[in-house]
């Protein structure tokens, strides 16, 4: 009986967390009707995540993305140096 105990405890908040993430879904689904999930893309810090895509946006494509070309350490020289000399680096 013990080892059923801890099991069910175990197995209790796993399944809590299923059951409404589930919910969540439905009601979205219900209320906003089917949703296009895909990989957004977040130049600021280099990196993608799952998230909802709009019908008239593209979602990132993975084989298009050269993760050498990002470097991060470039960015952020490049993003104080422009704060220093009072440049926004917009438009």
């Amino acid at each position: 009986m013990q080892s059923q105990l801890i099991a069910i405890l175990i197995l209790l908040p796993i399944t809590v967390v299923i059951l409404l993430a589930g919910i969540h879904e439905f009601r979205r689904y219900k209320s906003e009707g089917r949703a296009n999930y895909g990989l957004a893309y977040d130049e600021k810090t280099g990196t993608t995540y799952v998230t909802g895509i709009a019908d008239d946006e593209e979602a990132f494509d993975p084989e298009d993305f050269d993760p050498s070309s990002y470097d991060e350490l470039k960015a952020k020289r490049e993003e104080d140096e422009s704060d220093e000399t009072g440049e926004t680096g917009k438009g």
